[in-house]
């Protein structure tokens, strides 16, 4: 990893997270995506559960400065979503594809975020349940805590805990086996579930987007917005502006904050027509195009030569901060946010399906026997083994 991100305090690899939870229960089915519980709400042993929790990291300190330097408050309605499908997203790759349950953790400065943003957060939250029930996902708000703590925080942090119980039969394991094809699901491009262009950026990487694509003007006009410990010659070392045109006609700032694309619909639909032929969905968040690697031991290769074109904002990002491609695509999803190991005529079925609902999918690749587990990425860039 470069010296540049390791200097900026953040990993894409979580190395120290999972060395702390090494020793940790694996929950009944260790190879899934998501921790399975057992069923302790009736004893079934026919069900399991799942209870996750993640937050929108430090893109709510994009929003907070795009807000700031705009007032538009729609940005906050973003952030909601990517803390929710930041957790949705994690539990359909291990098979819970419905009936959430919502807690939030929402921690504020209050002398810095204003009630008006935290009702932009809430209320987006109620509008997103809404919406997303439309496409047959339902989504329950419990309630949840939000917390004035400006010895903690410098500007919020919006995080959710997510529930679900399900049919064990539903599980699903990451198993890649030779011979299967891997289905991607493209994080860009508007779907009929979103109302504006999606950048694909997601929720990972945004401290080195921010800092290699702003000005240090930011640096300088807002303190609150990063870490003081660190060097100066990290913080917003870019040109950019968040008002910013790029060259597809979008502010930098609405690219960078483009909420993270949820595919529960179609996860929903994959897992209840093919469950059986599914051999692992993989959310590539933290580690983006290797996160695989971490849910199997055994020795296959898994191939990676037709992932999707790195929509533009990858562009910006690589040429603001000139870290390799073989790292840009351990930190970002690069375009391709999700992947499924299945065979060919499962897969025909659920890109017809996705794009259906104008998300672009394609096979990106196929698993074949190895001498270790590896991922080699084959493509525009170039190759990368990992």
């Amino acid at each position: 990893m470069s010296d540049l991100y390791n200097q900026r305090g953040v990993s894409s690899q979580k190395e120290d997270v999972h060395q702390a939870i090494k020793n940790l229960d694996k929950g009944l089915y260790p190879g899934a995506f998501c921790k399975i519980l057992p069923d302790h709400l009736t004893g079934s042993e026919d069900h399991c559960c799942i209870m996750h929790a993640d937050t929108a990291g430090t893109k709510s300190i994009l929003a907070y400065l795009y807000w700031k330097e705009t007032g538009d408050l729609s940005v906050w309605k973003g952030i909601a979503q990517d803390a929710i499908v930041m957790n949705i997203d994690d539990m359909i790759c291990a098979g819970a594809t419905n009936h959430f349950i919502l807690s939030s953790t929402i921690a504020r400065n209050k002398k810095l975020i204003p009630g008006e943003v935290l009702s932009a957060v809430i209320q987006g939250c109620d509008e997103l349940l809404k919406e997303w029930k439309t496409y047959g996902i339902d989504l329950h708000m419990a309630g949840g805590e939000t917390a004035d703590v400006g010895d903690l925080v410098k500007t919020i942090d919006v995080g959710y805990t997510a529930f679900a119980r399900f049919e064990r039969k539903q599980v699903i394991s990451i198993e890649p086996q030779v011979g299967d094809v891997v289905l991607g699901l493209a994080s860009f491009g508007q779907s009929t579930y979103e109302t504006a262009y999606n950048s694909g950026i997601g929720c990972n990487g945004l401290t080195s987007a921010r800092h290699d694509i702003l000005s240090k003007s930011y640096a300088e006009n807002f303190p609150e917005s990063y870490d003081g410990n660190l060097p100066p010659e990290v913080c917003y070392i870019g040109k950019h502006k968040l008002t910013d045109i790029a060259s597809n006609g979008m502010a930098v700032g609405k690219l960078l904050l483009s909420p993270t694309r949820t595919f529960a619909p179609i996860i929903k639909y994959a897992v209840e027509h093919f469950g059986k032929n599914l051999h692992g969905i993989v959310h590539n968040t933290g580690g983006a195009q290797t996160k695989c690697l971490k849910y199997f031991n055994y020795p296959v290769r898994i191939v990676k030569n037709n992932l999707f074109k790195a929509p533009l904002i990858f562009d910006l990002i690589q040429e603001a901060s000139q870290i390799s491609y073989q790292e840009m695509y351990q930190v970002f999803n690069m375009g391709t946010r999700l992947e499924i190991y299945t065979d060919q005529k499962t897969a025909d079925a659920i890109i017809a399906f996705s794009k259906g609902l104008n998300v672009d999918a394609q096979i990106i690749g196929y698993v074949e026997e190895a001498e270790k587990k590896e991922v080699l990425i084959k493509g525009e860039h170039g190759q990368f083994r990992y």
